[in-house]
């Protein structure tokens, strides 16, 4: 059975999570949202699933692969702009016999399974929302080495947590995160992979992006922070943290960095879509 995935191109309220990376594979937990949508569609039973892309689409790719860990074929097919759901069936879904049932034949991935009420993709306060949702179903069996440390505070493999750290859930510490002794971790907390926590170090209602550090004594709070950006969710308010022992990347400086379109270029791209009609299934109308 087929089933047919739309990538969220670029979107202005959330323009800064998708300067490294198109939103379909900013980490969520330590997992990207096009794998969660792959994984959900392994269990309906599909066998193919295809994956449209107009944001970097060879990044999407890279992270997909041939779909066989999932036990399936997946294929990206880039496209020039973002299509609705009827664009899509009317494109690309030939022989209604061979794909899933709808709802679920083609899905537009502006949320994770079984959150739809949370969009990803609107603003960073609704994407801080659906991943503060995520939390409670952090620990699945394909999660492997991860571990409760205490109810609701999921560690993974290889993280480091001294006993001088305090940690609150829910919390989630991904796979090769440093925490020195002395910070104070959470509630409502994700620390992605190989983030390191400076000694006295203060983060909580927050995402810290993965390879990120956060320096000695730097206190976090109702923000996203991935490498020297720092993104208040709560007011909307977006940063360039200059002082390097606060806040910064611990990847190494991209000599070409990939394009993310202007505002106003945004702008005009959501208009567009908002322009267009199409018939409101379970995952609501398109954005």
């Amino acid at each position: 059975m087929k089933a047919l995935l739309i990538c969220p191109d670029q979107r202005l309220g959330v323009a800064a999570l998708a300067e490294s990376a198109p939103l379909s594979n900013i980490p969520i937990l330590g997992k990207s949202l096009v794998e969660y949508w792959v994984e959900h569609l392994a269990t309906l039973g599909a066998k193919e699933v295809l994956v449209l892309a107009t944001d970097r689409p060879d990044q999407v790719r890279a992270r997909m692969g041939n779909g066989a860990r999932w036990g399936l074929r997946t294929s990206v097919i880039p496209e020039k702009s973002e299509l609705t759901l009827a664009e899509a069936r009317r494109k690309h879904q030939a022989d209604v016999a061979a794909w899933l049932s709808a709802p679920h034949d083609i899905i537009a991935m502006n949320h994770l399974p079984g959150l739809p009420q949370h969009s990803l993709v609107t603003s960073y306060a609704d994407w801080f929302a659906g991943v503060r949702a995520l939390l409670p179903n952090a620990l699945t069996p394909d999660r492997i080495g991860v571990r409760e440390l205490k109810p609701g505070v999921w560690v993974g493999l290889n993280a480091h947590v001294p006993s001088g750290a305090k940690i609150t859930g829910p919390c989630w510490i991904g796979e090769r995160a440093w925490i020195e002794a002395g910070a104070t971790i959470g509630p409502n907390t994700v620390l992605e992979r190989e983030v390191f926590i400076g000694r006295g170090a203060e983060v909580s209602h927050s995402v810290i992006g993965p390879e990120t550090f956060v320096g000695q004594f730097t206190e976090i709070r109702n923000s996203i922070a991935w490498g020297s950006t720092l993104i208040n969710w709560e007011r909307d308010s977006c940063l360039r943290v200059p002082d390097a022992f606060l806040l910064c990347s611990r990847e190494p400086k991209r000599l070409c960095p990939s394009p993310v379109a202007t505002p106003a270029v945004l702008r005009r791209r959501e208009l567009a879509r908002e322009s267009q009609t199409s018939p409101v299934g379970e995952f609501g109308p398109p954005r």
